[in-house]
């Protein structure tokens, strides 16, 4: 039992020493993964067009 209680507090100590990020880094990490995300959704649509294109053309 006094396992689990040092356990708790041992993590309430280390959670006092986290910093928290802001909230402008928040949304700026939140702008990079959405831009990423569409950037790369657009490269892999084109992809995927042209391959779809390229097999149409060489079967016939």
């Amino acid at each position: 039992m006094a396992k689990i209680i040092r356990f708790f507090k041992e993590s309430g100590a280390e959670l006092k020493k986290v910093v928290w990020p802001t909230k402008e880094d928040v949304f700026s990490s939140i702008k990079v993964v959405l831009i990423s995300t569409v950037i790369i959704a657009v490269i892999l649509g084109l992809l995927d067009f042209g391959f779809t294109e390229l097999f149409s053309f060489i079967m016939g």
